[in-house]
């Protein structure tokens, strides 16, 4: 089973197991995507699979300027025009739909309100991207977080419910909930960040609550099928310690998410972002716990990824980086050619430069 082969599950047919994994890029000022975003992506169409960058579910979810939503009939139709360009090069694309949590800080709120998460709890050494005390873009620390009452937790699952709705009005294959990197899905998960003690604090299964739900009510919307989620078990991004109950947390999901027969469950390895690797072993338990197509990104190299997909670890193999500087990483990987190397000042905002002026392995070859 090659990296390079088709991918067939009960939900997703793939021309290869190649996945553009999620990157936040920056580059939507008013929060519509663009034809600029369109040839940014349709460029990476050599992948089976595209999940697109963190979208906001709501108006109050961002933690990052300048990024997209899909929350406003502007933006599903700015979305439109993405998906057609994607979808004419034989490649499926899901989004990702994204609520930060804590890790905003009140420049990225509508009238400077306070973020929300399942605490108040701040997450004090972590940086969102707003405006400083001078009104500069800059990287500004985290503000201190409003806890949502239990009403309004169960306003947040619909956000993400309607966001997955729009998301099929604006052509999308899916959509990915975003359960990983201590945005607000995984502080609701994790017991040193929530302290509640409604329905949703104290034990595994309510801890687990508001992911389920939100998964529950997409699937409500526009079905299995087309539903998705990304974790990070041992992550630790924006201050998530490891806590004794982790593995059994997981595993929990793992089994919840079983029942629900999603399109995919996609696990991120943080060591390639300078947080904890997964350790020796987990994978393979996980896979045991989980009965779905799985996506691992994280410090995937083709070797890696082949060997993975041989030994029935993963399905399907997700790249960051490396797709932002070689549009054509796919070619790259199966004929082994020299990647590109990102330059990390140009990732987020800004332009075409950086973004969709990366060129392809012939223009470099003939230069």
């Amino acid at each position: 089973m090659s990296l390079f082969e088709p991918f067939h599950s009960k939900h997703l047919t793939l021309k290869n197991k190649v996945v553009m994994a999620p990157m936040t890029r920056a580059r939507n000022p008013n929060g519509i995507p663009n034809e600029m975003n369109a040839l940014y992506y349709q460029q990476r169409t050599n992948a089976g699979l595209i999940i697109t960058e963190g979208t906001s579910i709501s108006a109050t979810a961002a933690g990052v300027l300048h990024i997209p939503g899909l929350f406003t009939q502007e933006q599903v139709e700015g979305w439109k025009l993405v998906t057609q360009a994607v979808h004419e090069a034989g490649t499926k694309i899901f989004t990702q739909l994204w609520h930060v949590g804590r890790v905003s800080h009140t420049s990225n709120q509508p009238g400077g309100i306070a973020p929300v998460s399942a605490s108040n709890i701040a997450a004090a050494h972590s940086f969102a991207w707003g405006y400083d005390e001078n009104g500069k873009e800059s990287f500004v620390p985290c503000s201190t977080p409003r806890a949502l009452t239990t009403a309004e937790v169960k306003t947040v699952v619909q956000d993400f419910a309607n966001a997955a709705t729009n998301a099929i009005f604006a052509g999308f294959d899916g959509v990915e909930l975003h359960g990983a990197n201590g945005y607000l899905i995984e502080q609701f998960l994790h017991p040193q960040i929530n302290n509640r003690t409604d329905e949703y604090g104290g034990s595994i299964a309510n801890r687990s609550r508001f992911l389920l739900e939100a998964i529950d009510a997409s699937i409500a919307n526009i079905g299995a099928d087309k539903v998705a989620i990304r974790l990070t078990p041992y992550g630790g991004l924006h201050e998530m310690p490891h806590y004794e109950e982790l593995e059994a947390t997981y595993s929990y999901l793992a089994k919840e998410l079983s029942k629900r027969n999603i399109a995919y469950l996609h696990i991120m390895d943080q060591k390639s972002r300078g947080s904890y690797a997964l350790p020796d072993g987990y994978l393979a338990r996980f896979r045991k716990q989980y009965n779905g197509a799985l996506i691992l990104t994280g410090g995937m190299d083709k070797e890696k990824s082949n060997q993975f997909i041989a030994d029935g670890l993963i399905d399907l193999a997700g790249f960051g980086e490396a797709f932002i500087a070689n549009p054509d990483l796919t070619a790259r990987l199966k004929n082994n050619w020299p990647l590109n190397e990102p330059d990390r000042n140009l990732h987020y905002g800004g332009a075409a430069h950086g973004y969709t002026d990366y060129p392809v392995y012939e223009t470099t070859a003939k230069a």
